[in-house]
């Protein structure tokens, strides 16, 4: 069996297109499509479903994409084994942050990654915590930061810190810097993410604990969009200290602590329960919770 075609497999398995699969890998699509269909003829079993709409695996799919993650990370823990022979750590680590700690964290990572980890390569996205516990799964993610992650079996998580959330509002507006209980956050119209935020999750269970709904004025998946639109008065935001003073302008804001009761966002170090972490992510995770320790800001 060809380790090449064995990749490529998994990651249109993993990914459910073609198309998708030949961006990531960087080949071209009827070049991928015949190695994965020289794998089916080796093994003489039709391992994808091919539609209009992508790619589903068949029984046969699904066993050998469950060996095949298997295979390769085992291949991924050789070639790592053998750069410590010469004192090194090599592999590629995936990086999944939310946009509120992208803009904190980014930078920092990079340099001491290069430092500890000069032959080892280092992919970063940004991403809501609900897409990137999925990418964690499916595999286009090692290691991700997620906010209040759903509990899952297929994935692993580590508290790192709590974080309070408080109510934004533009300074032009605002007449208290008081706190606020959250009854009365419902009456005040809110900029705030698609319902697969975390935040947003959160939020209005806690409001449907008192028996109230959040007034929506807008909703918005950029964080720093949000705060741009809170800034010129098209309404209030809750939000984590760190997305205020990372993403906007703090001078242009009133943050009002939410009381009665206090909202707090669980951010956690999340991994696959299905792959054990290679070396060099177990090295990229000492190095995250080092960095997310020093730079972000203490509930």
């Amino acid at each position: 069996m060809d380790l090449k075609q064995l990749e490529y497999f998994v990651r249109v398995a993993e990914l459910g297109s073609f198309t998708r699969a030949s961006i990531e890998l960087n080949i071209a699509q009827p070049a991928l499509s015949r190695q994965v269909r020289l794998l089916e003829v080796e093994l003489r079993q039709n391992l994808l479903i091919r539609n209009g709409r992508g790619v589903t695996t068949t029984d046969a799919g699904k066993l050998l994409l469950e060996h095949g993650r298997g295979i390769l990370h085992q291949v991924e823990r050789a070639r790592e084994e053998l750069t410590r022979v010469r004192g090194a750590l090599a592999g590629r680590v995936a990086l999944g942050l939310p946009p509120s700690l992208s803009k904190v964290l980014t930078v920092p990572l990079t340099r001491i990654f290069r430092a500890r980890l000069p032959e080892a390569s280092l992919s970063i996205s940004e991403g809501l915590s609900a897409n990137m516990q999925e990418a964690l799964i499916n595999g286009r993610l090692d290691i991700a930061l997620l906010y209040n992650a759903a509990p899952s079996l297929d994935v692993d998580t580590t508290p790192l810190l709590e974080e309070d959330l408080f109510l934004v509002q533009s300074r032009r507006g605002a007449d208290s810097s008081a706190p606020i209980p959250l009854r009365e956050v419902a009456d005040l119209p809110l900029v705030i993410p698609s319902r697969h935020n975390a935040i947003r999750v959160l939020l209005e269970a806690e409001l449907a604990s008192l028996g109230c709904r959040p007034q929506i004025a807008l909703e918005i998946d950029s964080i720093a969009a949000i705060l741009d639109l809170v800034a010129d008065g098209a309404g209030s935001a809750v939000l984590s200290m760190n997305a205020v003073t990372s993403l906007g302008k703090p001078g242009a804001f009133v943050v009002r602590p939410i009381v009665e009761p206090q909202l707090h966002s669980k951010l956690s170090l999340a991994v696959s329960s299905r792959r054990p972490a290679t070396l060099t992510q177990q090295a990229m995770i000492e190095l995250i919770r080092h960095t997310a320790a020093e730079l972000l800001l203490p509930v």
